[in-house]
């Protein structure tokens, strides 16, 4: 009851109230949420062909813009109302006839976050899809030692009624050191159907690798990723962890490394890192998955590690119609392919002189025996040695 009651008190809180830390002068991202937060409940009425449903599974199908899993925290959270009484529980039956309200208030991560003047490429944009060209060195999302100057700065910037979406649309992440393509829901609806897409695996998305060492040929590695047992800031291939498939195929060999595209089956932490380090080709630069003392060459020194979102495809949220961006390698990561190239094709020169010094007076004959008269006896009769002497 006491629950019950402190829920009640919450949702009566003034609608004009800013969130705890958030600035009180206009033109800001807080300013977004109070006016969003007065937007009211959302009524509704279950229909008699929901009788029976769960009451998450019911307003799944009348609110298909928001998930089921953000359905049931607002349930939890005291924001849906059954005939005027907060919902218990999500599991709960409806029958049909129920008046429903729903505060669509989002419990936005970030909410105090404030917005930034980050300069942001943007490969696409329309009503509820941003792409971006993430740059190395960016952090995508606000946490211990980051909490400004992110990724989700710049878009509360670019775009600020994302204030209104959950994440600010952030449906997936590149590491900080990673570069390349992004996509960002501008609506909790897009929000929803990307993170569907994800769920199906749908969404491809495509990286550009420099691996270590020289790879025999394409490939996959399917193994579980979870937290490392010892190292808990690490991910690592443990038998207890999330199914993880990462298909790669050679785009170039070098001297000491190899050029790789990877494609994301799933989408686990590191994922791709952490899989090429467990089959011996960790990435060129990684600090902390190429550390371990291994016989496959270091490959060219590059200050962070060489992975690049090159490609991302998805279906349009509202069109329904695939789309595909792609993204140039950046400056520093292109350089160091190049630099790799040109050793590669020196190499490859070097060889060629070499071979041509060891056969500068021809090359050597060897005769293998009864190749030559002098080794066979000099039977020179020109007659099989097992012939017909009827």
């Amino acid at each position: 009851m006491a629950i019950t009651a402190t829920l009640r008190r919450m949702m009566k809180t003034p609608k004009n109230e800013l969130p705890p830390g958030a600035p009180d002068h206009p033109g800001t991202a807080a300013e977004s949420v109070a006016d969003y937060s007065a937007n009211g409940p959302l009524a509704l009425q279950i229909p008699a062909d929901c009788a029976g449903l769960r009451l998450d599974q019911a307003l799944a199908q009348l609110c298909p813009q928001h998930s089921r899993s953000r359905l049931q925290g607002w349930v939890r959270a005291g924001r849906v109302q059954v005939d005027g009484v907060p919902a218990r529980e999500s599991k709960a039956k409806v029958w049909g006839g129920e008046q429903i309200e729903v505060d669509e208030i989002l419990d936005v991560a970030g909410r105090a976050s404030m917005p930034e003047n980050i300069a942001l490429k943007v490969v696409f944009e329309d009503e509820c899809l941003l792409v971006i060209d993430k740059p190395a060195g960016l952090v995508v999302h606000p946490g211990n030692g980051n909490w400004s100057g992110t990724l989700l700065n710049a878009l509360l910037f670019h775009a600020p009624e994302l204030e209104r979406v959950p994440r600010a649309g952030i449906v997936h992440r590149l590491d900080k050191e990673t570069s390349g393509l992004l996509v960002v829901a501008r609506t909790p609806a897009a929000q929803t159907d990307l993170v569907r897409q994800l769920q199906a695996r749908t969404v491809r998305r495509h990286y550009y690798a420099l691996a270590r060492g020289m790879l025999a040929g394409d490939g996959t590695v399917d193994a579980p990723i979870g937290r490392h047992p010892r190292l808990r800031t690490r991910m690592a291939v443990t038998p207890g962890g999330k199914p993880a498939r990462t298909h790669y195929r050679i785009i170039e060999r070098f001297v000491d490394c190899t050029l790789l595209e990877c494609a994301l089956e799933t989408g686990r932490t590191h994922q791709i890192r952490v899989h090429l380090e467990s089959i011996g080709h960790a990435l060129v630069g990684d600090p902390v998955y190429g550390t371990r003392a291994s016989r496959v060459p270091s490959g060219p020194a590059f200050g962070r590690q060489a992975l690049h979102a090159r490609r991302l495809g998805l279906i349009h949220p509202l069109s329904g119609k695939t789309m595909t961006w792609t993204s140039a390698l950046p400056e520093d990561m292109a350089l160091l392919v190049a630099q790799a190239r040109q050793q590669a094709a020196e190499a490859a020169v070097r060889t060629e002189e070499e071979m041509a010094v060891a056969f500068a007076d021809g090359p050597e004959i060897f005769y293998v025996r009864g190749d030559s008269p002098e080794m066979d006896g000099g039977d020179d009769t020109g007659e099989d040695d097992d012939a017909d002497l009827d």
